[in-house]
């Protein structure tokens, strides 16, 4: 029974992504399933975030669903499998029986998540995005044996010091062996997986890129029998340029076999072209990619070492200070490699330990939340149920579920990170055998008996996280109390910012002032400053790819409804909703890119199918949290089925409040 859940969360996420047939590629790392998705338009992020056993999702290169450590490769594997395919492998171009899943967004909102996914893509394709995205893709299927590599490790380093101190028999020296045989079956041969991973990612033939990284190790050299590096006339050293030197070779093998495959006949093809493959980049990586990379990972290596080494706290603090904004742009990617090489040359990675403070801070910014806005039910629900994990070292769901939607507690978690890398510096050589988990998970992965300068440096990030967001990263939105839902119960705003009462339902067979024959009034959804949708700073808006209408830039949070009509639905996320009148379809949206604060800063009093009159209140918006978030607050109405139009009369830029009439629009 334990394997269905998993495939039921599969299924879930796969009904809520536009189904396997909407899947390019699936592979996993410790703690998220990462799509590569085909068609952005057809995914429903905020049903993934409800789907039971999701903590989160990430839109980047790919689409990242956090479901923790231990179930990530669990769900990954029933969901691969479900389609017939291994992990990372392409998944077939037909649907899959079962799977047509569509889901009950409008037209409106798929076009704008279209348009928006495809001016986000435009954002991202810097060439040293796609250098990172290659990084991660090899070694993310590594992260766990590394993890199983390292505690074995661990373990036999204890077993072995406890062996040395007389404090366990002679017999166990054979066990310990085993133990460290294990460990090198991954480090050993590492070069050889990274070359089979890199082959598969930059679309090489995987053998060859294994006997590209195996051939760093300089096989069938035996001394006296040496090769000379022809930069410094000394015997090449094996192992030298090693991880670094792999991947560029094999990017180089991949640029030579297409290549070949080109000019080679069929017949012959695969004969000739995986032998000039190579012999070609074999002899270039021996003579000149191993002494040039080797150059490069020793003096990566040195400079940190030495960074480290002088800095002491301050290099400590800046460390764990920046983490946290790295991993928000993706720059952590190009941090793996320079690990393993400091594992390669020194038995451990000294910055390991400095970065997990950065989880740390996260910790303690949450646990101060928790205490200053006990009243917000819906925050302090999500921060129970990501705290545990967060202390475990999985970060993600407090980064993207509690103190990056509220703006200010990121910055001062990031501060705590600081704090505890600063307590980290400042004891020195304290390094990670291997790489993978962090947080408290990383305590029996440090090196050298250094585990309680760990411990005390992630103590340190615990309480400079909580000390900062408790006095200075508190926002005031944030401490509105609200019901496990996010319904407001006590707003804590003027009630003079208030409008009436909800007026009564219309009668759906009564004539009002404000439904004409064929022609209906709009109003100002919002106090503020009205202007045309061309202003708006947001393509998909500006440019009226959705429709036409009309924005307001609020200078109050009480949102009313802008006609006559039906509710039609409203978003999980509270930011926007639509709505129908006279053969017109409507879409209210408060703010920009709003969807990525999970409705905190939002309350909607109605529901599916509700009746409003125009100027009835509909929703409340807290301006101040919202720009804290970085966000632009400007309120959109758009009629989407500009079809049904015949015409709509012109308005000027001007000072409006909420309720007052903007314009009138003719149905046809």
């Amino acid at each position: 029974m334990g394997q269905d859940k998993y495939q039921i969360m599969g299924d879930g996420i796969y009904a809520q992504v536009g189904g396997p047939q909407n899947v390019a590629k699936l592979i996993h790392c410790m703690t998220r399933v990462r799509m590569t998705i085909k068609d952005n338009a057809k995914v429903n992020v905020a049903g993934l975030k409800k789907v039971p056993g999701v903590l989160g999702v990430v839109e980047e290169e790919t689409l990242q669903v956090i479901v923790g450590p231990g179930t990530v490769n669990k769900v990954a594997q029933a969901m691969v499998a479900k389609v017939g395919v291994g992990l990372g492998d392409p998944f077939p171009d037909v649907a899959v029986a079962g799977n047509a899943h569509q889901d009950n967004k409008s037209a409106v909102e798929a076009k704008a998540a279209e348009v928006h996914a495809a001016h986000k893509a435009s954002l991202k394709q810097t060439w040293w995005r796609t250098a990172l995205k290659h990084i991660s893709a090899i070694f993310i299927p590594l992260i766990p044996a590394f993890v199983g590599a390292g505690l074995i490790s661990g373990i036999a380093g204890i077993l072995a010091n406890m062996l040395a101190a007389g404090d366990l028999p002679k017999d166990w020296t054979q066990f310990i062996t085993v133990l460290k045989v294990i460990n090198g079956g991954l480090f050993t041969f590492l070069n050889i997986y990274v070359g089979i991973n890199a082959a598969t990612e930059f679309r090489a033939t995987p053998g060859l890129g294994g006997i590209i990284g195996g051939l760093i190790y300089l096989p069938g050299v035996v001394a006296p029998v040496t090769i000379t590096n022809i930069f410094t006339h000394q015997p090449l050293l094996a192992g030298q340029g090693g991880i670094i030197g792999v991947i560029f070779a094999v990017w180089l093998l991949v640029l030579v076999e297409n290549q070949l495959h080109k000019v080679i006949p069929d017949s012959v093809d695969i004969i000739f072209t995986p032998m000039l493959s190579l012999l070609s980049i074999g002899v270039l990586t021996i003579f000149f990619i191993m002494p040039l990379a080797g150059w490069v990972s020793n003096s990566l290596v040195g400079s940190i070492n030495w960074i480290l080494q002088v800095g002491g706290a301050f290099s400590g603090f800046v460390l764990g200070l920046a983490f946290l904004p790295m991993v928000m742009l993706g720059l952590h990617q190009i941090l793996t490699p320079i690990h393993l090489e400091m594992i390669k040359n020194t038995g451990f990675t000294a910055l390991l330990p400095i970065l997990a403070m950065a989880g740390g801070g996260q910790v303690g910014a949450a646990l101060a939340l928790w205490i200053k806005c006990r009243k917000n039910k819906q925050l302090t629900r999500l921060i129970k149920g990501a705290l545990p994990v967060g202390i475990l070292g999985v970060g993600e769901p407090l980064i993207y579920g509690v103190s990056l939607p509220l703006g200010r507690p990121f910055i001062t978690a990031c501060v705590g990170g600081g704090i505890g890398g600063a307590v980290v510096g400042a004891f020195g050589h304290v390094g990670a055998i291997t790489i993978g988990p962090s947080g408290a998970a990383l305590i029996p992965l440090i090196a050298n008996h250094q585990w309680m300068a760990y411990v005390f440096g992630l103590l340190a990030s615990y309480a400079g996280g909580f000390l900062a967001t408790y006095f200075f990263g508190v926002p005031k939105s944030a401490m509105v109390a609200t019901a496990a839902d996010g319904t407001v119960i006590d707003e804590g705003t003027s009630q003079e910012e208030v409008p009436s009462p909800t007026q009564p339902t219309a009668d759906p067979g009564a004539e009002t002032e404000t439904v004409q024959t064929g022609a209906i009034n709009f109003v100002a959804p919002a106090t503020g400053q009205l202007k045309d949708l061309s202003e708006v700073a947001d393509d998909v808006f500006s440019q009226k790819m959705v429709g036409d209408g009309f924005a307001v830039e609020p200078t109050s949070g009480t949102i009313v409804a802008p006609v006559d009509g039906t509710i039609v639905s409203v978003m999980p996320t509270k930011h926007a909703w639509t709505m129908t009148t006279t053969g017109l379809e409507i879409l209210v949206h408060m703010g920009l890119d709003t969807v990525e604060l999970n409705g905190v800063p939002f309350s909607i009093d109605v529901h599916d199918q509700d009746t409003v009159k125009a100027g009835q209140p509909i929703a409340t918006m807290d301006l101040a949290a919202i720009k804290v978030a970085g966000k632009a607050t400007t309120v959109m109405t758009i009629i989407t089925n500009m079809d049904h139009v015949a015409s709509l009369t012109a308005f000027t830029d001007q000072e409006v409040a909420a309720g007052d009439e903007v314009f009138t629009v003719t149905s046809k």
